[in-house]
């Protein structure tokens, strides 16, 4: 029976390791262990199940347009407290962590720039500051995105992610549906191209209006798309989801957006739609 004594009261192990954030990431769909370079080169899509990783503005910005010709606009606008809104910590305070945290004022980049040489008024939204958020200055700064396009006689591109409207900014955040709107109208009445990109995740305010208002609406593999919840729509109507609900995918075959694209294939595929609209040849798909 000594066999099973132990003559050590401690067995000595070797030292578990954790592999080096910034080396490495972990694919959170099939699990697969990616070099973060080779995840860099590839659009941050994992090479083995196609999982599109979350990117920030600056990435589909380099992404989407041609290299040296993006012009920021609106920069500097900053949101204020109108409500004096106080939660676990003031809402200045809140939002000044952020604009430390990412480097930027807001949840939202707009200015001018290229698609295969043609001009056009960018917004792109990112959801690392405060869930992409929707409040005033996000608004405004995408309502001066759809003013540019019509006075340049640009496309309008914008990109969407986010959680929905701003709840600090209460009913101030809701307006801004309906102007973002109402411009977009605008901006169809001068038989101007909307492309719009709906990205993981793209919900709630956001959702009701500009991101689901495209002549074409893109969405990104996988991304989650839509207004409420599935656990608030479940409880709502008391009724079981379909499997895949809210996905690209989903909405895709319910005839809501018009393709699911792959991230490497979104420039070539929105420069296309452009031009389709703006009745051009299509350049050579080796461009």
């Amino acid at each position: 029976m000594t066999w099973f004594k132990r003559e050590k009261r401690k067995i000595e192990t070797t030292e578990k390791k954790e592999l080096p954030g910034e080396l490495w990431q972990k694919c959170p769909s099939c699990g697969d262990i990616l070099y973060r370079k080779d995840l860099a080169q590839k659009a941050w899509t994992c090479s083995r199940c196609g999982h599109p990783f979350r990117i920030g503005a600056d990435d589909y910005l380099e992404l989407l347009l041609d290299a040296g010709t993006f012009e920021e606009h609106d920069a500097d606008i900053r949101s204020v407290d109108p409500l004096g809104f106080v939660d676990s910590k003031p809402y200045p305070k809140r939002l000044e962590e952020y604009r430390e945290r990412t480097g930027r004022n807001e949840a939202v980049v707009c200015g001018l720039g290229a698609i295969d040489g043609q001009e056009v008024s960018i917004a792109v939204m990112d959801f690392a500051f405060l869930g992409g958020s929707m409040g005033s200055v996000v608004g405004e700064k995408v309502a001066r995105a759809i003013e540019r396009a019509m006075a340049r006689e640009a496309p309008l591109v914008i990109v969407s992610a986010s959680g929905g409207a701003r709840m600090q900014e209460g009913v101030l955040s809701l307006m801004q549906m309906a102007k973002t709107s109402a411009l977009l109208a605008a901006l169809d009445q001068h038989r101007l191209p909307f492309v719009a990109i709906d990205t993981d995740p793209t919900t709630g305010g956001v959702t009701a209006s500009y991101a689901m208002l495209g002549d074409v609406i893109l969405a990104e593999p996988k991304a989650q798309i839509g207004f409420a919840g599935p656990r608030v729509i479940k409880q709502t109507i008391g009724q079981d989801l379909p499997d895949e609900f809210q996905t690209a995918e989903f909405l895709l075959e319910h005839g809501f957006v018009d393709r699911v694209v792959e991230r490497e294939a979104l420039k070539r595929t929105v420069s296309r739609a452009i031009r389709w609209m703006l009745g051009r040849e299509a350049l050579p798909e080796e461009a």
